[in-house]
């Protein structure tokens, strides 16, 4: 396998097929991508960058914001996409951790720059190892400090590989993009597909349901996160005529509800592929292209990764072990040491189940693991149960300090229902220490930027109702 994942990744395009469809704006090719890549890769160098320099790109998306990061590889040079959505006090925070050599704020103008002074050479490829650093991208940093995750050459290249073949990836494909690309589900997960099979990709710089639906009519496969889905299912242009052109649906970034899932199947005939994933480590594993789908569980381990249950428990924490899983958080080894356990496996924080046939169950995130008068409680159980009751669109379980429980199983719902129903209905499904204390109602969830929710925030809001 070649070191630099830019060397895998440009063997297969067919220069002259579309890469990009850009609604109203015309299509961009393959072989226009490797003009703006080399040039930008020289411009990169011409500036100072040398091999293991990070390049920042803090910008909304194009399709430039792909030419910059490839040749940001092909300069041997390490990339770092940031969410252009950060405050001025977040970006310090990220500039200054991982001290870039170059920031890039305007890829559009970067790239007609970079091509204006292009000579007519190609740039050449710088070497790099395997284990060389391709990407640092930063963990949401819902508790404390955000951490820069290490990805690799080799580790990129791995996964994008074991995807593709997952996913039947090939050149026919057409992927309908409306995924952000500052985060590891667009930028890499989505894209690493499309690139590695040279397929177009209809490029949305957004998404909206009239895009969408209209993209559908053009593209054979849809990654997104649970919103798409529900945001589709709740517009009358989706229809079944429509998706019958499309081979598959593909979930990912947060949790899909079974009612989701099931009343998608209802109304267009097809299974949505959930997978499972996370910054650290890209796509670790999915239901099957072929074969059942079973909503509620993310499938079985793509290529090259091994999953365990810490400890051999039924239930407990999820371990991981591959080439595509990070090299280690930058420049904190006492993060990265605790993040391994003694043996190399990384310890993920979520809780899960493989049941007899291989295929992973996720019950939460460790942090929101419940302990409630001596009991552990799993959210994802309780959430289960109420998602499926008149009236409830979506529940969040969270623990709140009690004075005599310690915590508090507490139920976040979106929606309008009785409380009193709820209650009842989860005392003839859950253990009475599961059932929870309280029910509270809220218009809205607050989600992060790829649709999950964020329970630190619902902990903090509501933290003293029972002190």
């Amino acid at each position: 396998m070649a070191g630099n994942f830019y060397e895998v990744l440009s063997a297969a395009f067919v220069v002259e097929r579309d890469c990009f469809r850009r609604p109203d704006e015309g299509a961009v090719t393959y072989g226009d991508l490797v003009r703006a890549v080399d040039a930008a890769a020289e411009r990169l160098r011409a500036e100072g960058v040398a091999p293991g320099d990070r390049v920042v790109l803090i910008a909304e998306k194009s399709w430039e914001v792909v030419a910059v990061y490839l040749a940001t590889l092909k300069a041997g040079a390490v990339f770092v996409p940031l969410n252009p959505s950060y405050t001025p006090a977040e970006l310090d925070y990220f500039l200054g951790d991982c001290r870039p050599k170059a920031v890039v704020r305007d890829p559009p103008d970067f790239i007609a720059g970079a091509l204006a002074a292009a000579v007519a050479r190609p740039s050449a490829t710088e070497p790099r190892a395997p284990g060389d650093a391709a990407s640092i991208v930063y963990t949401s940093g819902t508790t404390g400090r955000s951490k820069g995750a290490i990805l690799t050459h080799g580790g990129l290249a791995a996964n994008g590989e074991a995807v593709r073949r997952a996913w039947g990836f090939d050149g026919g494909d057409v992927l309908l993009h409306a995924l952000p690309v500052f985060h590891v589900h667009g930028l890499y997960i989505a894209l690493h597909c499309a690139l590695l099979s040279s397929s177009p990709m209809v490029w949305l710089a957004k998404f909206s349901e009239a895009a969408v639906l209209a993209g559908l009519r053009e593209a054979n496969v849809l990654m997104g996160v649970p919103t798409f889905y529900t945001r589709l299912l709740a517009h009358p242009g989706f229809t079944r005529e429509l998706a019958d052109g499309v081979r598959l649906f593909v979930s990912g970034s947060a949790p899909l509800l079974p009612t989701t899932f099931d009343a998608f199947e209802a109304r267009s005939g097809q299974r949505i592929l959930e997978r499972y994933g996370m910054s650290e480590a890209l796509v670790i594993a999915t239901n099957p292209l072929d074969g059942e789908r079973r909503g509620g569980s993310v499938g079985f381990p793509v290529e090259g990764l091994e999953v365990r249950i810490a400890g051999g428990a039924e239930v407990g924490g999820i371990e991981i072990r591959g080439e595509s899983v990070f090299a280690g958080y930058w420049e904190q080894p006492d993060k990265t040491a605790e993040a391994f356990t003694s043996d190399g496996w990384f310890v993920t924080g979520d809780v899960g189940r493989l049941d007899p046939d291989g295929r992973l169950w996720i019950s939460g995130r460790e942090k929101d693991l419940i302990i409630t008068g001596g009991f552990n409680v799993y959210p994802k159980e309780i959430e289960l149960i109420l998602d499926e009751l008149p009236g409830v669109v979506e529940s969040a379980v969270i623990g709140l300090p009690h004075p005599d429980f310690g915590e508090a199983v507490t139920a976040v719902v979106l929606g309008e229902a009785v409380e009193g129903r709820l209650l009842a209905a989860a005392r003839e499904s859950l253990a009475p220490y599961k059932v929870p204390k309280r029910v509270i109602f809220v218009d809205e969830l607050p989600r992060n930027a790829m649709g999950k929710v964020q329970k630190n925030l619902l902990r903090a809001r509501f933290g003293d109702i029972y002190t």
